[in-house]
């Protein structure tokens, strides 16, 4: 029996926006990304964006099944790979609200060069990170953000790597917005999503979660509860902190907030006004949306007929200086507007 007949849609806030025939879901008891999951789809509801504009992007891994589980357009990629199909897709068709939604190995892992890159070009899509400081699908091996003297499968003895601060590296590589919090700060996640869905440039939003069944037991860190009353007890609220202060230590405090807000023209912005400088009005500018498109043919059409019209009045202007028996300049066909003249056109459009 589906989860959709034994309760009903009802049964749960987030069912409409969530393929509910593929309940239940993978994800073991005290996982957060359920967590992050309610507060992405509770976003989207706010935000107002049109759901058949949205896409989800995911890569592998446990996060990665968020694609196959939320009801909008979405892509399940291959590993590492989530924000290079989301940088494809976005050029393919700009009018798309995108989001990637992945784990800290996928995204900054494998996927590393991927995220550095984006966040240098200033590519136009939402970054949510779940960050479980493990590889929980493929046996809990250390990732890049593994805390210094955790244990994990692939360092059984203790962690010896400098993790990352992601907060720091979407900073300094040229994110537009960077927060972070963590899978007990659900209205917070709900949130900042909701500011990055509205915002332009490359977003980025760390939520640290809990993985029950691969760090906090192998770190011997208690349950799903526990990692929750150590999110109670060990963050500290610092909208707009230093980035570089941001690293987490080994059950270590944790700083989350907003820490980066600002305003930075996107990838495509660069790349009009690049190329409108090089090439002038000969350029067609890339990445229009339907609306702004209109509004530039209806201008390029204005401009043809201020044109028409100062042609006819120079013409007019030659015709007084020859014989009354040669004939007037005939009307102009103007797409779209019928056999008028250019000013009537002009003068129609301007009321």
């Amino acid at each position: 029996m589906s989860y959709k007949t034994q309760f009903g849609e009802e049964a749960y806030p987030a069912a409409s926006s969530l393929r509910m025939e593929r309940m239940p879901h993978i994800w073991c008891p005290g996982c957060g990304i359920g967590s992050v999951t309610t507060s992405f789809t509770e976003a989207i509801k706010r935000s107002g964006i049109d759901e058949d504009k949205v896409a989800v992007i995911s890569g592998i891994g446990c996060t990665g099944r968020v694609a196959g589980y939320v009801n909008y357009d979405s892509m399940h990629t291959t590993h590492g790979r989530a924000i290079p199909v989301a940088t494809g897709l976005k050029l393919a068709n700009p009018d798309m609200k995108v989001i990637v939604i992945s784990g800290d190995g996928d995204l900054t892992g494998i996927g590393g060069c991927h995220f550095i890159h984006a966040a240098r070009r200033n590519m136009d899509i939402v970054v949510v990170c779940v960050n479980n400081f493990t590889y929980g699908m493929t046996g809990g091996q250390v990732t890049p953000t593994t805390p210094g003297t955790a244990i994990a499968s692939t360092t059984p003895y203790g962690n010896y790597e400098y993790p990352f601060s992601l907060p720091f590296l979407a900073d300094a590589c040229g994110a537009t917005y960077v927060a972070r919090w963590t899978s007990l700060h659900s209205r917070n996640v709900t949130q900042s999503i909701e500011e990055a869905l509205k915002k332009k440039g490359f977003s980025f939003i760390e939520v640290i979660t809990p993985c029950p069944t691969l760090y906090l037991r192998r770190n011997r860190l208690g349950d799903g509860v526990d990692a929750l009353q150590y999110y109670q007890d060990n963050t500290i609220l610092k909208h707009g902190a230093d980035t570089r202060e941001t690293a987490i230590d080994y059950q270590g405090k944790i700083i989350i907030g907003k820490f980066v807000d600002r305003e930075k023209p996107t990838y495509l912005d660069a790349v009009n006004t690049h190329y409108a400088n090089v090439i002038g009005d000969d350029y067609q500018l890339y990445g229009k949306t339907p609306p702004e498109k209109e509004a530039e043919k209806a201008a390029a059409e204005k401009k043809a007929a201020e044109k028409i019209i100062a042609a006819e009045k120079k013409a007019a202007i030659k015709d007084k200086a020859t014989p009354k028996d040669k004939a007037a300049p005939k009307s102009k066909e103007i797409r779209g507007a019928g056999k008028v003249s250019a000013q009537e056109w002009v003068n129609k459009e301007t009321e």
